[in-house]
């Protein structure tokens, strides 16, 4: 994954906690916030002290960029996402191997397309109950 497809900066990781929507599941908590721009999303990983040494936190990233990427074509562009890793997948990583954590990335992101889903269609079943206004006669 390239790095202008990172997110990098404090800024941007407060702007998708603070004002972003977030699913979770056993071992990844998925943020989102869509930008005004319908570019390429973009994609923060964090993960915890908890999960190990600076070499094993680093580890989990890589292999959570290399699932993110490979499901790139599925992701809605135009958002900005924060990926955490909770404790426990540090741990996991060493039992499970790349296609392991793929369903574990594939659950999380089925999850935001369902709370997405649920969004959209409450906003269209409140557009509709508005009555038009009357036309004059």
């Amino acid at each position: 994954m390239q790095r202008r497809y990172r997110l990098s900066r404090s800024r941007d990781f407060d702007a998708v906690y603070r004002h972003g929507r977030s699913v979770s599941t056993r071992f990844l908590v998925l943020y989102w916030f869509p930008r005004d721009d319908e570019g390429e999303p973009r994609l923060g990983i964090a993960v915890p002290k908890g999960a190990g040494s600076a070499a094993a936190r680093n580890r989990v990233k890589r292999r959570l960029r290399e699932a993110w990427r490979a499901r790139l074509d599925r992701v809605p562009s135009g958002r900005d996402y924060v990926l955490i890793a909770r404790q426990t997948l540090g741990e996991a990583l060493v039992n499970h191997d790349a296609a392991w954590l793929g369903e574990r990335v594939d659950e999380v992101l089925g999850k935001a397309a369902v709370a997405v889903g649920s969004t959209e269609a409450a906003k269209r079943a409140a557009e509709a109950a508005v009555p038009a206004p009357e036309r004059e006669r």
